[in-house]
């Protein structure tokens, strides 16, 4: 999975720690640009990086609101991701103005921003993992005893969520993928990770949730295959058998949706 960067145990999405980078650049650009022209512009950068990203969080969940009303705290889970990038940049923009007024020091400032998003639109197109084929998969164990064939998931589009029952972001995410799993015309198989099925049944009815969708991969061979270190993991394939996005870690209902909709109009 070429999107993920691995430091020393952790992983991470490129395009995430990209945003990272380019977030810090702008504070200390600005930074130094406050100290050459005398003004005090760090300050207005800080306004203006908790403005924008306040305001692309907000602005994506109004672009999702029947996706979020499902469960309105999780608007609070910065970590899931989910940014209308273009319009934090907007804000901040506007806020930098606001607070430095128009002169030297906001028009420095306000191209710093422009040039750092031509820099995430152009990065952001390269981060992106081009389709990759599906490696041949193992047949999978339903809980029920039966098995998944490879073969039957070939000429569809469809979800694998990689999970286990001692992974934190896996179980919190696992109600919401089982419920949307439970409607989906595309299918979604929440493929548990090398436990034993007495395990992952005992787990289910603890936590209340359906077994529809659950399939066991008992070796784990699937994160030896895609070459995946981290739970959880969702792959979107389309109906050539291509990986054509992966998410790496908790995804929120509005994420899964969007790709589940994407999928469909391949």
């Amino acid at each position: 999975m070429t999107n993920i960067v691995q430091l020393g145990p952790f992983m991470f999405a490129a395009d995430r720690l990209f945003a990272v980078a380019l977030l810090v650049i702008f504070t200390l650009a600005v930074g130094k640009i406050g100290e050459k022209t005398g003004r005090d512009a760090a300050k207005a950068a800080l306004w203006a990086l908790v403005a924008g990203i306040l305001a692309a969080r907000f602005a994506y969940i109004v672009l999702h609101l029947e996706a979020y009303s499902q469960d309105w705290w999780l608007a609070l889970a910065f970590w899931q991701g989910g940014f209308s990038v273009w319009a934090g940049i907007a804000i901040a923009a506007v806020v930098m103005v606001m607070m430095l007024g128009i002169n030297r020091t906001s028009g420095f400032s306000l191209a710093v921003i422009a040039a750092l998003s031509l820099a995430w639109a152009g990065g952001n197109v390269l981060l992106r993992s081009p389709p990759q084929a599906l490696p041949d998969m193992p047949v999978l164990i339903t809980l029920e005893g039966g098995k998944i064939e490879p073969e039957s998931l070939r000429g569809r589009p469809f979800v694998i969520n990689l999970w286990a029952t001692w992974c934190p972001p896996c179980r919190r995410e696992l109600p919401m993928l089982a419920d949307v799993a439970a409607s989906s015309d595309v299918p979604i198989l929440l493929v548990n990770q090398a436990e034993p099925a007495e395990q992952v049944e005992r787990y289910l009815t603890e936590a209340n949730i359906a077994s529809d969708a659950i399939a066991l991969d008992q070796d784990g061979e699937l994160m030896r295959i895609l070459e995946g270190g981290a739970l959880p993991t969702t792959l979107f394939i389309d109906e050539r058998g291509d990986i054509v996005a992966t998410h790496l870690g908790e995804i929120s209902r509005a994420a899964l949706l969007d790709q589940i909709s994407q999928l469909e109009k391949k």
